[in-house]
């Protein structure tokens, strides 16, 4: 269907990636990744925009063997250990949605991150001046996840208070209108009673 969206990642090349992309309503999205046996992998998603923030995802194995599913969540994190080499499949589902689109990131990284330096699987000790580097990598490392997290926290709301924002204006609208037509409604009925005293008088006096 008119929305599917295809991405192949190779994992000797690229070791992480983090996608934030429109969900149409009735739509589905799936993404593909090569992976060898053994390699470890982990998959968080979490929907940023739209409705009530829920949505559907399904992981699966080049045998088509269901890994993961999950139905209508607000975000999720999911690791797992390639059983076999072969391409794996993972999709994001709104079509229980007629109306109402949403925006999901999604961070899919496979593998371990390469040493910091080459020799640090070594036998011997590192360095000190080795030790501060690996301990400063690690530590930006959480910088950046944390900031991650916290950006998208900051688009959630963002959407929440422009939707509520949105609806007070169109509440605000609505009672405007209302007022207007119970004012008018008001001097049409006190119009009409004096209508009625005036032609009272005049068939009495006759």
């Amino acid at each position: 269907p008119w929305g599917w969206l295809t991405l192949l990642l190779v994992a000797c090349v690229a070791w992480a990636s983090e996608i934030t992309f429109e969900l149409p309503d009735n739509a589905k999205q799936c993404f593909y990744e090569e992976i060898v046996q053994g390699t470890k992998c982990t998959l968080e998603f979490q929907v940023i925009t739209g409705g009530h923030y829920d949505v559907d995802c399904r992981l699966e194995g080049p045998d088509g063997a269901v890994l993961y599913k999950e139905m209508k969540k607000q975000y999720d994190s999911f690791t797992f250990t390639a059983s076999r080499n072969g391409t794996y499949k993972f999709c994001f589902s709104n079509e229980f949605s007629t109306f109402t689109h949403k925006t999901v990131y999604f961070d899919f990284q496979v593998g371990e991150d390469p040493p910091l330096f080459p020799s640090e699987n070594r036998a011997t000790a590192l360095t000190q001046m080795e030790s501060t580097c690996v301990s400063i990598h690690e530590a930006l490392k959480s910088v950046i996840d944390y900031q991650t997290h916290f950006r998208l926290r900051e688009a959630q709301g963002r959407s929440r208070a422009e939707d509520l924002n949105t609806r007070v204006a169109y509440w605000s609208i609505g009672e405007a209108i209302i007022l207007l037509v119970v004012s008018i409604g008001q001097v049409f009925l006190l119009k009409s009673f004096f209508s009625d005293k005036r032609t009272t008088t005049t068939h009495v006096a006759s």
